[in-house]
């Protein structure tokens, strides 16, 4: 199958045949036709390079621009996609550029907040804080003295993002006709990615998602969320409570002596798994450098353009996999992830609950210390899409958070155990979530549905008892193995009728006592005898092979446990 390149995108398919052919993947090239946009230079040097490092994917990615950069940071969290060796060099992949002139920032704030820069703030600095793919932060004050820091979208950049959609939108659809597209589920990865880096260009959207966290993380007094002035911000300026402090992983051996790094350390991991068990809304990307230590020893979160979302289903589904993990039941792990995820044609269960098995009983050997759940999820993952099950993203986007929380943990307290604290709170928190479905509301609704079972109970009976009565009722029963059970069924006919026959002889024997025949045995009618040893002599035999049957189907069984 080959593409037809479009004049316009020739240079992104440049790009994109290059990196497919410096990371191993020249039949990609060929077989889409893409080697047409390659000259011979272009596909020497890509090919004569030798084995690329994984450290050169995040840089290729980030000099390519913004696009790839976001899809670069959502491959690190999608172990069932990559290699591990891959995910940890794109999990730190910084898309920090060079910021646009200052001039442009006077015009986008003035077409967006229609007022001028001088009007809107009293202060506002010229010099951003920092500058990413996507746009660039400046430090301000409101009219009233409130210090603040403004967001402010790259001027062109949903045009550019546009245009590599598109590319990318015309190689996921063929990639998604390939054995390992389908496995992968590669469409349905690219809806995926479209969706969440369309959100992040919208500032709107963070704005809401900080409110909504703010407010679910109000009991964690060391938990801090900064909060949006609405009145400042749009699709593409966002204005924030300004920030003070240093990132995590910067806070000296010496400020840390001052901590109480475990207290702040389990309070982190407490909320995110309330963010993840109850709220439903999760920081998704909680990387050291999204995570400040402030002046009054709290501990900021930043940056929430990235924000999982999970539907109350799908979270007892993860805390019954976060359970099942850390007590090492392989096989509940094994069924939870058949249960929400979406088998492919190609899918091996028998080896996917071998490679569970084997994941899960590596980690019940460790020690608690060693434990490491977030690793295991991204594992089960990687399981998974091996063996052709597809896994819900939030199962991987949950063990990145937890592999990233480690390290913040880690970084505020050396000796901070993070899945012990898992286990610690997992239990409270279930305890909240199942008092929370009590509430009244809840409780009304389940009887205004009892309420209609009982109500429709009598004509539902009336109607079943009417298809029994008119011959209409079918009974329509799924045996596993046909044969097995037909051979069942004529084993229990048999001792049925073998017992008929015993107790037909012994009744005759009793009737033929009273008959006086001149044949006798014992001093008793003869042919009364015979019966009674006839019936005798098969109960023996009757009672013999039931026990001999039952003690080999006994071992058979043994045999194949």
């Amino acid at each position: 199958m080959k593409i037809s390149l479009k004049p316009h995108h020739l240079k992104r398919y440049k790009d994109i045949a290059r990196l497919f052919i410096k990371y191993g993947r020249s039949d990609v090239v060929s077989d889409f036709g893409l080697d047409s946009a390659l000259d011979d230079g272009d596909r020497n040097s890509a090919r004569d390079r030798g084995e690329a490092r994984p450290e050169e994917l995040a840089d290729d990615l980030e000099a390519m621009g913004p696009t790839y950069i976001k899809l670069g940071q959502l491959l690190s969290s999608r172990a069932d996609l990559l290699p591990e060796r891959y995910l940890k060099p794109l999990a730190r992949l910084q898309d920090s550029v060079k910021p646009f002139p200052y001039e442009q920032v006077e015009q986008i704030l003035l077409d967006e907040l229609g007022v001028r820069i001088s009007k809107a703030f009293s202060q506002f600095d010229p010099e951003p804080l920092a500058a990413a793919s996507l746009g660039q932060v400046h430090k301000a004050a409101l009219r009233d003295g409130r210090p603040v820091v403004v967001k402010i979208l790259r001027p062109g950049i949903r045009k550019q993002i546009a245009e590599d959609m598109e590319v990318l939108e015309e190689i996921s659809d063929i990639l998604g006709h390939t054995k390992a597209g389908k496995r992968f589920q590669y469409a349905r990865l690219f809806e995926e990615f479209k969706r969440t880096l369309v959100s992040e260009l919208d500032y709107t959207r963070e704005a809401a998602s900080m409110t909504s966290m703010a407010r679910n993380l109000a009991e964690f007094p060391h938990i801090l969320i900064p909060l949006p002035i609405h009145d400042y911000t749009t699709r593409s300026v966002l204005t924030m409570e300004h920030v003070t402090g240093v990132k995590i992983t910067k806070v000296s051996p010496l400020a840390r002596l001052e901590l109480n790094g475990s207290a702040l350390a389990e309070e982190l991991f407490k909320a995110y798994l309330k963010q993840v068990l109850l709220d439903g809304l999760f920081h998704a990307d909680p990387h050291p450098g999204n995570v400040f230590l402030t002046h009054d020893k709290k501990i900021a979160l930043l940056d929430l353009g990235m924000v999982g979302r999970l539907s109350p289903g799908m979270q007892e589904q993860l805390i019954k996999i976060l359970v099942a993990i850390s007590e090492g039941n392989s096989e509940e792990v094994a069924s939870l992830a058949i249960n929400i995820g979406e088998t492919t044609e190609s899918f091996n269960e028998v080896d996917f609950r071998r490679r569970t098995a084997q994941l899960v009983a590596e980690q019940k050997d460790n020690t608690l210390q060693q434990l490491d759940i977030g690793r295991a999820l991204l594992e089960v993952g990687r399981s998974a899409g091996e063996a052709g099950l597809y896994i819900p993203t939030e199962l991987s986007v949950l063990g990145k958070t937890l592999l990233q929380l480690d390290e913040i943990g880690k970084a505020l307290d050396p000796e901070f155990n993070p899945n012990a604290s898992i286990r610690r709170n997992v239990a409270e928190l279930v305890n909240r979530r199942m008092r929370s479905e009590m509430s009244t509301g809840k409780m009304f609704s389940s009887l205004l549905d009892m309420k209609d079972f009982v109500g429709a109970l009598p004509r539902r009976l009336n109607k079943i008892l009417d298809s029994v009565a008119n011959a209409e009722l079918e009974v329509k029963v799924k045996a596993t193995d046909a044969n097995l059970l037909l051979a069942g069924f004529q084993k229990i006919a048999n001792r049925i009728t073998t017992g008929l026959i015993l107790a037909a002889l012994i009744i005759g024997a009793s009737l033929l006592m009273n008959i006086r025949t001149s044949f006798q045995l014992f001093g008793y009618p003869g042919l009364a005898i015979l019966c009674f040893l006839l019936a005798a002599g098969g109960g023996f035999w009757l009672v013999f092979t039931i026990f001999i049957s039952d003690h080999k189907d006994q071992q058979r069984n043994e045999r194949k446990n």
